[in-house]
């Protein structure tokens, strides 16, 4: 009897989770999971506004690719120290520091008036969606700690993530057709305040984090620097490419740093990110999926995006909405993995199968030519491969944070996010210079170009597949007892 508590006896909120009644639990997922589409939502809901802020502006067609970079950026170079930062600023309070200062930098994007201000708040939003993402998901950890609801909880936001770039650049074409360029920044104060107020409502005081141990600055200069470097030598090999100067030395000191972060982590009394985090054969291989998956996704959304509109002639609006078909299948397979395959076949069937879908799915796109239609030719690949990034986000997501000690929640959060971030970049980047590559062979023109993205897909199918394979032999058989929730 001691342990029934009522709401008037304890307004707060009962401190474990687990204990909250159904609805409020999936109450705050939804706010959670809508933060968190906010996030990914920035990575290209501008993509598509980018011609009208350019007239707007007044900038040139070179410096369009820093509104972009520059977010993802920020964002990927930090999400390391924002999962940290969860862990010692207590998760409710991360949150919420992250929430208003995402808003409020999305505020001054909108009202910029040149390039430079514009860049500058894209910087910003990425500083405090590094606070935000990581945060998201240690919450939702904390809210679902074990069984099929926190199997089914990681679905919804596998979800949301993975169809983050394929929203983003249908509201953005919505946004911009009827509104303005500003409204795809402008949007995020309008959510952003909801959010917030529901947050304040539906969080309980009491949350995880609030760890008194020390930031590893070195370490956190080491990642950031390592990140910088990669991701700004990728985002310049588009240009100038891979022999260019400004491609060779920020991407070699990149990974030098790289190194040197991981000596400092294997050194360090309090690292930024302990490596037994990695050494755990189902974590990393969530974390392997994660990269694989979100570089095949990046693919998908930049290629199919210019197809549709060189080649099919549609608008930007209608070549967001004919991605939304992936959308549902990323939802189907989200829901297949957590409601029904995830107790069948384990964490390992599970991710090796979603990647194989994919695979296979990507196999089909690599068949195009300037022939192929969209119903018969790209609608039916679409489905099948969002089917299989739902199956395979959702259980990387949730066996990415299972089974470590809180104070560790935080940082394997972020590693996450770091996956999926770098896996964009990179895979963007690499397969872009694989078509580019093929098409100048080719002997340029139209048909050239479809042949560079036939290649591009089929360079990713091959990755999915072999990383299928490495999934099954690296992740442990079988499924560990559900951990007893810890408060």
């Amino acid at each position: 009897m001691q342990r029934v508590r009522t709401r008037a006896s304890d307004p707060a909120g009962p401190a474990d989770p687990a204990r909250r009644p159904a609805d409020r639990r999936w109450l705050v997922l939804a706010v959670l999971g809508t933060a968190q589409l906010m996030v990914v939502l920035d990575n290209t809901i501008v993509n598509v506004a980018l011609p009208s802020a350019q007239a707007d502006l007044g900038f040139g067609s070179a410096d369009r690719v820093w509104v972009v970079t520059a977010y993802a950026l920020a964002f990927g170079c930090l999400l390391l120290l924002g999962g940290r930062l969860s862990d010692l600023l207590g998760r409710r309070r991360a949150f919420l520091i992250g929430l208003v200062g995402f808003a409020a930098a999305s505020a001054a994007g909108g009202a910029a008036t040149g390039l430079g201000t514009l860049v500058t708040a894209r910087i910003v939003q990425g500083v405090f969606a590094a606070l935000l993402a990581p945060t998201v998901l240690s919450l939702i950890s904390e809210t679902f700690p074990s069984g099929r609801e926190r199997a089914r909880a990681f679905g919804v936001v596998s979800a949301v993530v993975g169809s983050g770039a394929a929203t983003g650049l249908v509201l953005g074409g919505v946004l911009t057709e009827f509104l303005s360029w500003r409204w795809t920044l402008y949007v995020n104060v309008v959510v952003g305040s909801v959010v917030l107020a529901a947050a304040l409502w539906l969080l309980p005081r009491r949350t995880g984090g609030g760890s008194r141990t020390p930031i590893d600055v070195p370490g956190a200069l080491l990642v950031v620097g390592a990140l910088s470097g990669i991701v700004l030598g990728l985002a310049r090999a588009g240009t100038a490419g891979w022999a260019a100067p400004t491609v060779i030395v920020p991407l070699v000191a990149g990974v030098l740093l790289l190194g040197g972060f991981v000596l400092r982590q294997h050194l360090a009394r309090h690292p930024l990110l302990p490596l037994t985090v990695l050494r755990d054969r189902r974590r990393a291989g969530a974390y392997l999926s994660r990269f694989v998956a979100s570089v095949a996704n990046f693919a998908v959304v930049f290629f199919m995006t210019f197809f549709l509109q060189d080649q099919l002639g549609l608008s930007p609006l209608w070549a967001g909405a004919a991605i939304v078909p992936m959308i549902l299948g990323i939802v189907t397979g989200s829901n297949l993995a957590g409601v029904l395959l995830i107790e069948r076949l384990g964490a390992r069937g599970v991710t090796s199968l979603g990647l194989a879908v994919s695979g296979a799915a990507l196999a089909v796109l690599a068949l195009i030519d300037t022939g192929t239609g969209y119903a018969t030719g790209l609608l039916p690949a679409l489905i099948v491969f969002g089917v299989g990034q739902g199956m395979t986000s959702s259980t990387s997501m949730s066996s990415a944070t299972r089974d470590l000690p809180a104070d560790q929640v935080g940082v394997a959060s972020a590693t996450t996010n770091v996956m999926q971030q770098l896996g964009g970049s990179l895979g963007t980047a690499a397969l872009s210079t694989v078509a580019a590559t093929v098409a100048v062979a080719a002997g340029g023109g139209a048909e050239a170009t479809v042949q560079g993205y036939a290649a591009a897909f089929t360079v990713a199918s091959g990755l999915s597949l072999v990383t299928a394979l490495v999934c099954l032999l690296v992740i442990p058989p079988g499924r560990r007892p559900a951990p007893e929730p810890r408060p």
